[in-house]
């Protein structure tokens, strides 16, 4: 089972509207950022009530890809000055969550019977 979605989200907004205040360069990678971000959040729901394990794998597996574009988005941010220790931070939460939707996407494909492409 994959855990609720982080408190970090709320700080996840946070930090889009401040990133988005620098300029225009900022503004579009924080809301790719921000909609890869809550992406994540869409598809573990999706999967919580899906038809079979194989349609949970794959909405998991949908959620994973979305945590490591926030992840990446987020260390691009964070070269920028002011938001450097912030989107540092939310960079190490996001790819924490890289690791643990890595773990469940796994558990789902080996029971299932295949092992599916490799993470």
């Amino acid at each position: 089972r994959v855990p609720d979605l982080p408190v970090g989200y709320r700080h996840l907004i946070q930090f889009q509207r401040r990133a988005a205040a620098i300029g225009p360069a900022t503004t579009h990678m924080a809301l790719q950022m921000f909609r890869a971000g809550t992406a994540i959040g869409a598809c573990i729901e999706e999967g919580q009530v899906a038809n079979s394990r194989r349609d949970m794998a794959a909405k998991y597996a949908i959620a994973l890809r979305e945590a490591r574009e926030t992840a990446y988005w987020l260390k691009l941010l964070s070269e920028e000055t002011s938001l450097e220790q912030e989107g540092q931070r939310l960079a190490v939460e996001a790819s924490e969550f890289v690791a643990m939707l890595t773990v469940s996407v796994r558990k789902l494909r080996q029971k299932e019977g295949g092992s599916g492409p490799a993470l």
